[in-house]
């Protein structure tokens, strides 16, 4: 259990994970102000996004070479790192969403929770293999302003460029997250964060 201690510090989960809770909490009182369960999804995705660039900081740790060179298989730590932090973030807003809230006035169902943390941190697993752990954030970061500023999904075309804001169930949210997930978390997993 040592050595699970030492990775989770090495990777800088305990910062994520606070950030994370302090995120989901603040989306709770804002949640609180406003109309729940008003079906705009802006602010489930908006605290998604940001729990899952916390997390994607840990991608990649203090020393790249001691990475590389450790005498262990990382491409199942790694593929198992990035599936735990999407399952934290969605876990974490979903028990946040669910303290107090009368049943049926949800901010996010659980399908959209899901679809959404896993494409995203699959973006981020992308980001940390294309340009480094401490830039994996950019991936999410730049899907999701596009996204808030896109034009309507009308289109096969902009329903894919705009999955994070289509309904749970839908066929090009639901595969163009699958998609980020498996490719961001078998790149990641096989290269590991860049240099």
């Amino acid at each position: 259990m040592r050595w699970l201690t030492l990775y989770a510090r090495s990777r800088q989960v305990p910062a994520s994970l606070a950030a994370l809770v302090i995120g989901a909490a603040a989306m709770r009182a804002l949640a609180r102000g406003g109309a729940q369960g008003s079906g705009d999804p802006r602010l489930p995705v908006l605290v998604l996004a940001t729990g899952v660039m916390a997390t994607s900081i840990g991608f990649s740790g203090q020393d790249l070479a001691l990475d590389r060179t450790a005498a262990i298989r990382w491409v199942p730590r790694r593929a198992a790192h990035v599936l735990l932090a999407g399952a934290v973030v969605a876990a974490v807003l979903l028990a946040v969403q669910g303290v107090g809230t009368p049943v049926g006035t949800s901010m996010a169902t659980t399908g959209f929770v899901v679809r959404d943390s896993a494409g995203l941190t699959g973006l981020a697993a992308l980001g940390a293999a294309l340009a480094g752990g401490q830039y994996a954030w950019t991936l999410p970061f730049a899907w999701l302003s596009f996204t808030f500023f896109a034009p309507a999904a009308t289109s096969t075309t902009t329903r894919v460029a705009s999955w994070l804001l289509l309904p749970a169930g839908t066929p090009a949210g639901t595969g163009t997250a699958l998609l980020l997930l498996v490719a961001g978390t078998a790149v990641y997993a096989v290269a590991g964060p860049r240099r």
